[in-house]
This record gives structure tokens, sequence and C-alpha cells, in this order.
């Protein structure tokens, strides 16, 4: 998005909902609803009431890797962050500097067969960049061939200088995270869907709305370096396919819960705009010159000005609607990032309620 908005520092949510005060919950969040250019303000807790019978809500089902890990090149000190697990037994990984402060900086990447030492004695070796326009994720082989068990021996979740202290891998779990059955899961939390709780789920379905699961395992976040998604594995089971099929075929609306949910369907839609069942890698860039083909509406986080995420946001709602809400948001104090609060975009046209009926 071509903005001159910036946020500032301090709207960044720095703490989980749950620990900014007694009595909260991870659903003590804030709403803000759009459809269209009409925006209004609203408690998480009353998305039951934002939504109607017949609407189905697209989840990411991939849990949280502890996917940072510290090691050592040389006598210097580096964190690295485990990203993506390729067909070939290599991982995508970052590289990135301490801070002093619990969290790390950013880090040039490479050179090629850079060795990085981890903890018992593995050994990490940097081949190549991840892609040709950009240095800071390299693909590397790793001597311990169960990585995953090394994430979850001497691994802890990636963090980020906004954020005030360490939280354990539950805190970045979703309600809707389940165990892969080759242990793989994502980056970084599919964080939409973090506000959501057993009993809030519990009052959506008793209320007609569906849920239509997926997975897409999330590699390290892009946004730093403002470069496009990287290719990511995702599967659209035949039931999550069937069910938005039969939706889109009724008056239901189809909402993704979290940007990682628009790319998985997005990536699993025929020419003829049925969603198959899917999975393997996609590169899939949702843009406003692509759009969209499968999704009607989006439950997102509140994404910095500059994330490719936006693009995505704009071929769902357009320019304006957009530019219009994220004003909103700025100037009525809401929190940005994984702990912070959410964004329901909620569809104009034929077959849906009027705009102002859905915002109130």
């Amino acid at each position: 998005m071509t903005t001159t908005v910036r946020v500032p520092e301090e709207r960044s949510a720095r703490v989980p909902a749950e620990q900014r005060g007694p009595g909260r919950d991870r659903d003590s969040v804030r709403l803000l609803v759009s459809c269209g250019t009409e925006v209004s303000h609203h408690a998480f807790v009353e998305l039951p009431r934002r939504l109607r019978a017949g609407d189905l809500l697209i989840v990411n089902t991939s849990p949280t890797l502890a996917s940072a890990v510290d090691g050592w090149i040389g006598h210097a000190r580096v964190v690295v962050h485990f990203s993506t697990r390729g067909d070939d037994g290599r991982w995508a990984v970052e590289l990135r500097d301490p801070d002093g402060r619990g969290t790390t900086r950013a880090r040039a990447g490479g050179p090629a067969g850079t060795e990085v030492r981890l903890a018992g004695d593995v050994r990490l070796v940097l081949a190549e960049p991840l892609t040709p326009y950009g240095s800071r994720l390299w693909w590397g082989r790793v001597s311990e061939p169960d990585v995953l068990g090394l994430l979850r021996r001497h691994g802890r979740p990636i963090r980020y200088s906004y954020t005030q202290r360490d939280q354990p891998l539950s805190v970045y779990q979703t309600v809707f995270a389940l165990p892969s059955a080759d242990g793989g899961g994502s980056a970084e939390m599919p964080s939409a869907a973090r506000p959501f709780t057993a009993r809030l789920v519990a009052e959506l379905v008793s209320r007609g709305v569906q849920f239509a699961p997926i997975t897409l395992h999330t590699g390290v976040a892009s946004a730093e370096a403002h470069e496009p998604p990287y290719p990511e594995r995702y599967e659209v089971p035949e039931a999550s396919a069937r069910l938005i099929n039969a939706a889109r075929a009724g008056e239901g609306r189809i909402l993704a819960v979290g940007t990682t949910a628009v790319r998985a369907v997005e990536s699993a839609v025929d020419a003829g705009g049925v969603v198959r069942a899917r999975k393997g890698w996609t590169d899939l860039v949702v843009t406003p010159e692509r759009g969209v083909r499968v999704v009607d509406g989006l439950l997102t986080g509140l994404h910095e000005p500059e994330a490719s995420h936006l693009l995505m946001l704009e071929a769902i709602a357009g320019r304006a609607a957009i530019e219009r809400s994220y004003g909103e948001a700025l100037s009525g104090l809401y929190l940005w990032h994984e702990f912070g609060d959410v964004h329901l975009i909620l569809p104009e046209g034929p077959h849906t309620e009027s705009c102002s009926s859905n915002c109130r």
C-alpha cells in the first residue's frame, strides 16, 4: 500500500491480551469491522454478532514451532531462525544478531559455506540464498537429521523487539493448532486466529457459523525487508474443499481467518472457480491485479503499511477501504502485531446485508 502512514512504536502490542490485566483472556482484544469504506469499532467477543448462520470461516491448523535457536560463528553469538523445511532435507534459515535485550536485529546473510555451531555439537552450513532477489534467508544443511527434535530440545519461539519478554510456546499456539503428521509447523504463529477461545468457537458454532480447516506452514515474516512471501507448504483437505464449495453455492460468506488461509485456499481453486483438495508448495502472491476467487472477506491482524500482506487486503476490499480502516485503527489507538487487535473485512455486493447493518 503506497501510503505515508506510519505506525508509532507505542501502538505495538508488547504482551498478550490475557497478560494485560486481571480477568482478561485471549479474546480481550478489539475488533475493527469494515465493509467498504464504512468502519465500526467493537470488542472481539462481539464477533458472533457480526457474522450469521451459513458463514464459513477458513482456519489454519498449523502449530507454531520453537524456531529460534542460539548458535555461534567462531566466537560470535548468533540466533538462527529456522523457517521452512525443503523437500531435499535442507532448511531455509535466517541468521540474526542478539541485540542485548533478549531479542535480535537483522544480520547480513551468507556467505556460502558459513558454518554455525548449534547446541549438542550440531553444525549448520549455509549453501545458497533462498531467492535471487534477497540474501536474508539461506538454504542450509544441518548435521542433525532430526531438526524438529533439535527445535523441541533447544528452541524457543521467535520473538521480535517490540515484545516485552520471552513467552512460552503455548502462548504462540492458536486454538485451531493441530499436530502435523510429520511434526512440522510454522516458524511464526498464524496470529489472526490467536484471539479465538474455545468458548467463542462454541458460540459461533451454536449460531450456525461453520469452520473449514486448512494447513499452511508459515515461514519467517518478510515485512522487515519488504519482500514478497516465500513459497510455503500447504494442504486443503477434501472435506474442507467440499464445505467451501457448498457454502459458495448457497448464500454463505467465505471468510478467511488470516492471510495464510487466503493463500492456501486461493492456491487450491481451479480455472472454473471450484476449490479442489490439494497439497504441496504455493508461491502464490495475492495482489489487486490477481484478485481473489474464493474468499469474500478476511479476519486479520493489523499489518505494517509496507507489508506485502496489505496487497492481499487491497485485493479483497480495495485500496480506499483499507486506507480508511487503517486511518481509523491509528486514530482509534488499536494495537498492532501478533498480540494486537484484529480487523474484520466484510464484503459488499449481492446476497449480503447492507454495510450499515454489518458494521453496526
